[in-house]
């Protein structure tokens, strides 16, 4: 069986390529794509009329699956944190979720295992044989691997397998029990805070530790304007070093959670709008490498406490595409930055057979319209938990098709 699919924009962050043409798919596999491409031999024709076709996304963070909801966005990649009920910090557990993905045929799933054992950040987990199962990288998930003496050999541990680390960029002591960025907003509220320099701590200690080791570390959901300019500072003098944000840090500040609103509750929390700015420009000029979508579906019963009490985090599979187009309407990042950071990065990062069109890979892409208006509502949200702060928001871009493994498995009427 042969797809063509038609008058495309084909975008390929892989090589750059941006231009008008046809993608053929044989079976599961991409045949080629270009603006001469023969479709005599095509069983099946479909007319794209002008949307963009690029790479399914690649979701670096999510802590739940949640398939249908991770196709209506795009994403065909789900790195599953290993914050779940059994974590995932053995190669057993590992090995269950490969195969359950494996069987699906509907979206991929690839673990992180955990990075200590029990993710206590105590005892290093087994990565090589995590690794060996199918564990993409390593992570104690919301909370860092805080004792240096630990991360250094963590860090040199995972160099001996070329893994990548992710540690998430909070220092313990400071941000212990707290629930928002220390600001005027926090303490008008009286809310426990963390300041940003709690972000920006952590990075040097374990940038550091990385050049010292020579392993590969990536940190996880920047929020702060301290945190991107020590990730840059590591950058410029050879670290091996990369970082992640998530498209709500460069919507909202921390005036999102004015009259205790839970539902704007996240780790790391919203940050001041000087820190936002400073995400947006971290973007355009690569200094982050990936967005993710950081999906947390909750319960209302878990989000509707009182804000010390409420459970942070919120969906973000169905609006990551949009919610990342904003800044590319607003003409502060590039469309193909924007695409790179969803698509071939976190491939490369994570060293992922997917990412790009060429030739050969699996047919594993998206069709959206970058200009199609609509409005993020509850109601109309596929994920079956609806914690999100952007209720109401009218947005712009839209998936139509989304194809895994070659298979048409979501398509927007």
């Amino acid at each position: 069986m042969k797809t063509a699919y038609t008058n495309a924009r084909i975008i390929d962050p892989a090589t750059d390529h941006d231009a008008v043409g046809t993608l053929m798919v044989e079976g599961n596999l991409i045949e080629g794509y270009g603006a001469d491409i023969d479709t005599s031999a095509a069983t099946e024709t479909i007319d794209c009329k002008g949307r963009i076709l690029c790479p399914g996304f690649i979701d670096m963070r999510a802590h739940a699956v949640d398939a249908a909801s991770a196709l209506a966005g795009g994403i065909t990649t789900i790195i599953l944190q290993p914050d779940q009920t059994t974590i995932i910090d053995s190669d057993a557990v590992v090995e269950r979720i490969r195969h359950r993905s494996v069987g699906s045929q509907i979206v991929s799933v690839y673990p992180m295992g955990a990075a200590t054992q029990g993710m206590q950040g105590k005892q290093i987990a087994e990565i090589g044989q995590m690794q060996q199962s199918g564990a993409v990288a390593f992570t104690d998930c919301n909370q860092a691997v805080s004792d240096a003496q630990v991360m250094r050999r963590l860090l040199e541990y995972a160099g001996h397998f070329d893994a990548l680390v992710v540690q998430y960029a909070e220092n313990a002591e400071l941000g212990a029990g707290t629930i928002a960025h220390e600001g005027e907003v926090a303490t008008r509220l009286g809310l426990a805070s963390t300041p940003s320099a709690a972000e920006a701590m952590q990075i040097d200690q374990d940038t550091r530790l990385a050049d010292l080791t020579g392993a590969r570390l990536h940190f996880a959901l920047i929020s702060s304007k301290e945190g991107v300019e020590a990730v840059r500072a590591a950058k410029a003098r050879g670290s091996r070093v990369t970082c992640s944000t998530a498209p709500h840090y460069l919507h909202l500040n921390d005036n999102a959670v004015e009259g205790y609103r839970t539902f704007a509750k996240v780790r790391p929390p919203f940050r001041s709008e000087e820190d936002r700015l400073a995400l947006i420009e971290a973007i355009a000029d690569g200094t982050i490498d990936t967005l993710v979508s950081d999906h947390s579906p909750k319960s209302a019963d878990v989000k509707r406490l009182p804000f010390a009490q409420a459970a942070s985090g919120i969906v973000g599979f169905e609006t990551l595409l949009a919610l990342s187009l904003s800044q590319v309407h607003a003409g502060k990042v590039d469309l193909m930055t924007m695409l790179k950071a969803l698509t071939i990065n976190p491939a490369r990062l994570l060293g992922l057979p997917t990412g790009t069109l060429a030739a050969g890979s699996f047919a594993d892409f998206v069709i959206f319209d970058p200009g199609k208006p609509w409005r993020i509502e509850t109601e109309t949200l596929i994920s079956g938990a609806k914690n999100t702060p952007f209720d109401t928001l009218p947005v712009q871009g839209q998936v139509w098709q989304t194809i895994a493994d070659g298979v048409r498995v979501f398509e927007r009427s």
